[in-house]
Formats: structure tokens, sequence, C-alpha cells
């Protein structure tokens, strides 16, 4: 399946839904396909993203976890094949990371206030640092030219 049979193949079922969870789905797919197809991409790059495509067997209709299920298969294929990322990729994650070590950092350093309050300073603080770098890392990515 080329990319732009595939961006056919979304547009189409977008057309047919009315449901936004589904419409959401189908338009990453289409803003996906979109970049890449924009992207100056390899003859072998290009071969191994329709071999994907093929894999994922999209043609059947199916219900629209298995859509779910495809876009994470076909991003995680695109993070690791060709270093390619969705935009806020690691805000979401670092973010994520910050606030987990947050917790930890306000139960053991600052119990000294009131147990709730010392947890609640330590996820602000930990969200506000994990935001820093996250961002500070999808702006290198995105300088670099890896960003869909």
């Amino acid at each position: 399946m080329t990319l732009q049979e595939a961006k056919s193949f979304f547009e189409n079922l977008r057309n047919k839904t009315s449901k936004k969870s589904e419409i959401k789905i189908y338009d990453k797919f289409i803003h996906i396909l979109t970049e890449l197809n924009n992207r100056e991409l390899s003859s072998a790059e290009l071969q191994s993203i329709e071999s994907k495509l093929d894999s994922l067997n999209l043609t059947a209709e199916k219900d629209i976890k298995f859509f779910k299920k495809s876009l994470t298969d076909f991003e995680n294929f695109l993070k690791e094949s060709l270093s390619l990322i969705s935009k806020g990729y690691y805000t979401g994650i670092s973010m994520g990371l910050g606030i987990s070590f947050g917790v930890l950092f306000g139960i053991v350093f600052l119990s000294g206030f009131e147990r709730s309050m010392g947890i609640s300073l330590g996820i602000c603080l930990g969200m506000f640092v994990g935001l820093l770098i996250g961002r500070n890392m999808d702006a290198k990515a995105q300088a670099e030219g890896n960003v869909i």
C-alpha cells in the first residue's frame, strides 16, 4: 500500500463516520501520511514504510480499536526505524516522569510540611521540571527535522 493509497483510504473512512473518537484517529493517520509524503525520503525508506503499511493490513474495515493499535504500531515503527516522532512526544514522556519523581521527592524531602502539601508541591515541581526538559528535547528534535 502506497502512502497516497493509505491516505485516500483513511480520508474515505473519515468521511463515512461521525464519531469524534474515530475521526481523531483517522486525522492522526492522515496527518502522518501527509507529512511523510511531503518529506524527501529515500527509496529504501519509502519501501520500508510501504511494507509496514502492508503488514498492518489496513484495507479491511475493522473497529476503531484495531486502527488505534495500528496507529501506535506505525508511530513506533517510524520512531525506531526513521527516528521520526510526533509533536510533543518528549514533553509528554518527561512530564509523566517528572510527576512520578515529584511524588517521591515530595514524600521524602518535603514531608516537613503536612503530608499532602509536600506531595502536592513535589508533583508541581516535578511536572515543571519535566515540562522544561521535554520542551527542550522537542525543540532539539524539531531543529533536527525529526518531528512529523
